[in-house]
């Protein structure tokens, strides 16, 4: 029998019949040949789910300890550098309080290209330009994006970009530029970059215009949920036992009379104004503000030379068919030099950016020069039988790249390129530049400064590079696929769910509403045709920090990002949920709405009418083009 098995014709026919039993097993009776689709799960299966993890520690507690401990390191500003820093000390265990004015991410770290790269325009600029710095920025830069998709699998993916070729010059010249681009990934390199015929490209970009068109090199970097990243990193600083606190301004830097070394500073509550003079006592204040760099510099040294070079970058969200969902392009040649990016981002095209000089703003407004702008551009390389419409635009936002110079150089023209730690006279410690992807590259250097310069003494030996974020711990690439069968839920939101929340989805389900009589049986969408459900909006509140509704439909949900309408339709929804977990009065509800509907102007909603609610819920939205 066991020879006889070992034969491929034998074993073959008992796999077909073990496969038939298998399939049958899970064949519905039925009384004609039509079976219902929703028929098959509409009943969610009998599978075990992972306990609950345990809510984060209460911000009123968090607050307590604000103003009662003793600290080694307070981090102001919560984006990406902020939200590493705090992660990084406390890791070490060191005694660490991180705090925001407004709200994780809720600058430049959510509103960026959403790509994890080494970043090839840079390299080709050192290249030609003989930049050591631009090719250190690019070599530090590319080491980190392998760590960043090991430590966030959930919220980063690797993806391919093509640089569409139109004369037969530019293919030695890309493909070397993308093989050096490999060659200085070295072992963490993602994949080889390859060239793409005419034909394969063509299938791959229906809508890329054919004329002239030699091909495509395709090239690989990753890309990510910058917001929600930041939350994560935030949310695992607090894992660690940090005191992490959003909507919390700083407002005075205090020093010691004798000394005049710093020695803390005095916050005040921005939710509510609860607490309007919160003491903080820390051993190190490091300033991680971003472009708000030298607002905190000035609280320090009121005549402080400014040292951030603010630059504005827009980006545009377009509807899903301007991009496949499996790779994203890249236009090196615009019509002034800069470079714009084709990328699929949560099932929408993200379009841009633009690169201009800026003033800093907390919500900065694209202005439609710039929209006009990317809208020609991409006309540019679209076929000539597509009409790239305004109308198409369903968001638009702009962030600020907080560029940096050395206060310490001798030229005060040259900008650094990647990260700056400064140490000014009384003890304030600046983080400054960088990039996105070697955000936890610069978080080490900042705390290895506070550790060698102050002298603090880490618990333990940094240990961020395999540090597992908040949500993936359990996470598998087959997350969706139990969601769907435990929860009888839509496909589109299990695979939400499970890459923007890793092993965290099955909390957030089990807060989800579950109407009777309906499917899916589990959960009800913020808006149609976007994967977004109530359990979110509580799980935001009770384990995310959420204070906030746009909190919840800018950074926790995207939906302020990918679609204006979309999220001013949920507004409603959101308000209500909120209003029940954190007891808001009218007067705090309204609050909520005039505020959000100010944010999304800055989203792209049109500024020439102040939506009410009632107008919302009546439909009124349905006449905006």
């Amino acid at each position: 029998m066991a020879s006889a098995f070992r034969r491929p014709a034998v074993r073959r026919a008992l796999f077909a019949a073990a496969s038939g039993l298998a399939a049958s097993a899970v064949i519905l009776p039925q009384s004609n040949s039509r079976l219902r689709a929703d028929a098959v799960i509409a009943t969610p299966l009998s599978l075990p789910i992972p306990p609950r993890h345990p809510p984060p520690t209460a911000r009123a507690q968090q607050i307590a300890r604000l103003g009662s401990d003793e600290f080694d390191l307070l981090v102001i500003g919560a984006g990406a550098s902020g939200a590493g820093v705090a992660l990084d000390a406390a890791a070490r265990g060191l005694k660490v309080a991180l705090v925001e004015r407004d709200d994780f991410s809720c600058g430049t770290s959510s509103r960026s290209t959403k790509l994890v790269h080494g970043g090839v325009r840079y390299l080709e600029k050192a290249f030609w330009n003989l930049d050591y710095e631009q090719y250190k920025l690019v070599k530090e830069a590319l080491a980190e994006r392998a760590t960043f998709l090991t430590i966030a699998p959930h919220l980063s993916f690797a993806l391919p970009i093509m640089v569409p070729v139109y004369t037969w010059w530019q293919i030695p010249y890309y493909w070397a530029g993308t093989k050096a681009y490999d060659l200085l990934a070295g072992r963490e390199n993602m994949a080889s970059s390859f060239f793409m015929t005419r034909s394969a490209a063509l299938d791959m970009f229906p809508l890329l215009k054919p004329d002239d068109l030699k091909g495509g090199i395709v090239y690989y970097d990753g890309s990510h949920n910058d917001a929600r990243m930041n939350v994560s990193l935030a949310l695992t600083a607090a894992d660690n036992g940090a005191v992490v606190l959003n909507h919390m301004e700083i407002t005075e830097l205090t020093k010691d009379p004798a000394t005049g070394a710093i020695n803390g500073a005095v916050a005040r509550d921005t939710d509510g104004g609860f607490y309007d003079k919160i003491p903080i006592s820390a051993k190190v204040v490091v300033n991680a503000t971003g472009p708000f760099t030298d607002a905190i510099r000035k609280l320090d040294t009121p005549v402080a030379v400014d040292i951030v070079a603010p630059s504005s970058g827009t980006h545009l969200i377009l509807p899903d068919y301007y991009c496949p969902s499996s790779m994203g392009m890249i236009d090196p040649q615009t019509s002034d030099g800069r470079v714009i990016f084709f990328l699929p981002w949560q099932g929408q095209t993200l379009a841009g950016t633009t690169d201009a000089p800026t003033a800093v703003a907390k919500d900065p407004v694209p202005t439609e020069e710039e929209i006009d702008w990317i809208l020609k551009e991409i006309r540019g390389y679209l076929s000539s039988d597509i009409t790239v419409k305004r109308d198409d635009v369903l968001a638009a936002w702009t962030g600020i790249r907080p560029l940096v110079r050395d206060p310490a150089a001798k030229s005060t023209e040259s900008l650094v390129r990647n990260h700056l730690v400064t140490v000014s006279e009384s003890g304030l410690v600046t983080v400054a530049g960088g990039k996105w992807t070697t955000y936890r590259e610069m978080a080490q250097d900042t705390v290895d400064a506070c550790v060698t310069k102050f002298g603090l003494t880490p618990k333990a030996p940094c240990s961020t590079k395999t540090l597992l974020l908040n949500g993936a711990h359990g996470y598998r690439s087959t997350l969706h696929v139990h969601l769907i069968q435990a929860y009888g839920i839509e496909t589109d939101i299990a695979k939400h769910l499970a890459a923007n929340y890793g092993d965290r989805a099955y909390d957030v389900l089990e807060l989800c509403s579950k109407p009777a009589g309906r499917w899916p049986v589990t959960g009800l969408k913020l808006a149609e045709n976007y994967p977004y459900v109530d359990g979110e909006i509580k799980y935001a509140v009770r384990n995310e920090y959420a204070r906030t509704a746009i909190d919840v439909l800018a950074r926790r949900t995207r939906l302020a990002f990918l679609n204006y309408k979309a999220a001013l339709e949920s507004l409603p929804m959101v308000i209500d949920v909120m209003g029940d977990e954190l007891a808001w009065d009218k007067a705090r509800k309204e609050k909520e709405w005039t505020s959000t509907v100010k944010y999304l102007h800055s989203m792209g909603l049109p500024a020439d009418q102040n939506w009410t609610r009632a107008q919302v819920e009546a439909g009124a939205l349905n006449k905006l083009h």
